[in-house]
């Protein structure tokens, strides 16, 4: 089990694999292999790049203290990222319905040319539609897990890094 000097000093190491490990398959999907996110799942990256900045502040921040609170913000983050997978997951899964204008684009048609206009542009994706499965479990699904299990280690290592600075 590392001990809070340990995890001092690679902390923000591990908070940049966590945020750019989901953060490159999602844009791999998108550029790589041409699916196409929906409103949520680019919501769902906004945590990621939170995580990136808090990791380069700590890469800077050479302070204990400063990094265990950025342990903390890091695992609140992911915890926040999870709950916006979970969300999509209960639009995917048809449980609710999402206050996201997803796979519409809330303007307003009230011209002729108002109506030509939106029929050259491509429709938003539908935040219901699952493009890629893997054992029928969808991204937004895995991207729930991971977030949980990186909020957890997050939080592990705050609470870790904070028993050894009151045990001074």
């Amino acid at each position: 089990m590392p001990n809070a000097e340990t995890l001092n000093r690679y902390l923000p190491w591990a908070l940049l694999i966590a945020a750019l490990g989901p953060l490159g398959t999602a844009y791999t999907a998108q550029f790589g292999f041409g699916y196409d996110p929906c409103v949520l799942c680019l919501y769902q990256r906004i945590p990621y790049g939170v995580i990136i900045v808090l990791a380069i502040a700590a890469l800077f921040l050479k302070s204990a203290d400063a990094r265990r609170w950025i342990a903390l913000a890091a695992g609140l983050t992911f915890l926040t990222g999870a709950g916006i997978a979970f969300y999509h997951v209960g639009v995917e899964q048809l449980w609710w319905t999402s206050a996201a204008p997803c796979g519409a684009s809330g303007a307003a048609v009230t011209s002729t040319e108002d109506f030509l206009a939106a029929l050259q542009k491509k429709p938003e994706k539908s935040c219901g539609d699952i493009d890629w499965t893997l054992f029928g479990i969808s991204m937004a699904t895995y991207n729930v897990a991971v977030s949980f299990a990186f909020a957890v280690a997050s939080l592990w290592a705050w609470r870790r890094m904070d028993e050894a600075g009151t045990s001074k």
